[in-house]
């Protein structure tokens, strides 16, 4: 597992169950930093405000990539007994 997946783990942790908080906490904050920088970075707060929200509410939806198991193997790395060549692999001599 990488860092990526490790941290959107631990993200989806925190989230669950408490989604609408965060969401308000994130408008709260960007209102807050809108308001102390007098409006002059409006549109790149409310930017980065629907983008944290966005975050939230695919945190708990199913992961982008296919479980292990359901990927095409990678040319090079090593398959069960029985398994055919990735395209583009080489057969092994003597099969």
């Amino acid at each position: 597992m990488g860092l990526l997946d490790d941290l959107k783990g631990k993200a989806q942790q925190v989230i669950g169950g408490n989604e609408q908080a965060i969401k308000d906490g994130i408008e709260k904050a960007g209102d807050f930093v809108d308001t102390k920088t007098g409006g002059k970075h409006a549109d790149k707060i409310d930017a980065v405000q629907r983008g944290a929200s966005d975050f939230v509410d695919k945190a708990n939806d199913r992961p982008d990539t296919a479980p292990v198991a359901d990927q095409p193997p990678v040319a090079g790395e090593p398959r069960a007994a029985g398994e055919p060549p990735v395209t583009g692999e080489p057969r092994q001599p003597g099969l």
